[in-house]
Parts: structure tokens; sequence; C-alpha cells
């Protein structure tokens, strides 16, 4: 039974050191997560904007073709097929652009909640989860007390681009 008792002893043995070391990391982790998912996202947007333009191109050829084929009437309503297209891959590419910006700055808040979490000592920011989503982070984990949930929330609000914090975090004393 003693045996039992010490195989489910969870006492965290790591000083602060050790665990301020781990906090950074994760911290460093996540912003480096959120680089390689900014790095994708522009790569999906470079892709789908040559993948638009293409269409575009071809679309126009076709649109030119007929021009040349038929009367001005058909030649009008290509020049107008062709402004459509366009337009529309305009608004592709600022959707693109602007899905790029909101996931590479919702990354820096989560990276920078994460950071101030890691300084605070009633706060574990391993345990604490920090998502963030247009500018609104949702907190999830374990605190101690009522003020450390307090304090995690007054943290995420003072950082730059947040909107509003959703606080799911629960009092676990000893957490």
């Amino acid at each position: 039974m003693s045996l039992g008792l010490a195989a489910c002893d969870r006492n965290d043995n790591r000083t602060a050191g050790q665990k301020l070391d781990s906090a950074i990391a994760k911290t460093e982790q996540a912003a480096q997560d959120a680089k390689v998912r900014t790095q994708e996202a522009a790569h999906d947007a470079k892709v789908a904007v040559q993948d638009a333009a293409r269409d575009a191109r071809v679309d126009a050829d076709q649109a030119a073709r007929e021009a040349r084929a038929t009367s001005a009437e058909v030649g009008q309503d290509a020049r107008e097929r062709a402004h459509v297209v366009g337009e529309n891959v305009r608004a592709d590419t600022q959707e693109v652009k602007a899905n790029a910006k909101a996931a590479v700055e919702d990354a820096g808040i989560t990276a920078r909640v994460n950071a101030g979490l890691a300084k605070d000592p009633d706060l574990s920011a391993l345990r604490i989860d920090v998502d963030t989503h247009a500018g609104v982070v949702t907190l999830t984990g374990p605190v101690k007390n009522a003020q450390a949930r307090e304090r995690a929330t007054q943290i995420a609000q003072g950082v730059g681009g947040v909107h509003q914090v959703i606080n799911n975090l629960n009092i676990t004393p000893g957490a």
C-alpha cells in the first residue's frame, strides 16, 4: 500500500526556475507554432491568389475570344464578366489576407498572455490553456483561488489587441 501511495504522489518537485523555464519554453513553442501557422496561411494565400489569377486570366482569355467571335453585345458581356471575375479575385485576396493577419494577431496575443501568466507567481502558465480567436481570449484550467482567477483575467485584458476575456478557470485549492 505504501508503494501505491508513493506512486500516486503527484507533487511537482521542480524548482521555481525550472517551472519558469518550462513556462518560457511553452510560450516560445506557442510563438513558433504561431509562426508556422502564419507561414502556412501565407503560403495558402499565395497559392489561392495565384490560382485565382490564373483562373481570371483563363476567364479573361475566353471572354476575349468570345468578344472577337461575336457581336458587340457579347463583347460587352465578356468585359462585364471579366470585371466581375477581377472583383471576385480582389475580394478573395482581401479575405485571405485578412484571415492570415487575424491568425497572426491571435497567435501573438496568445503568446503574450502566456508570457504574462508565466511571470505571475500565483498562476501556472503550464496549467492554464489560453485560446484566442478574433481578439477574444478564453482561459481554461485550474487556479488556487478567486484572486488568482481574477489576476489571470487582468493579465489577459492588459495585453494589446484583446477585445474580451472569457474566464473559464476553475478554482481548485492546491492547484
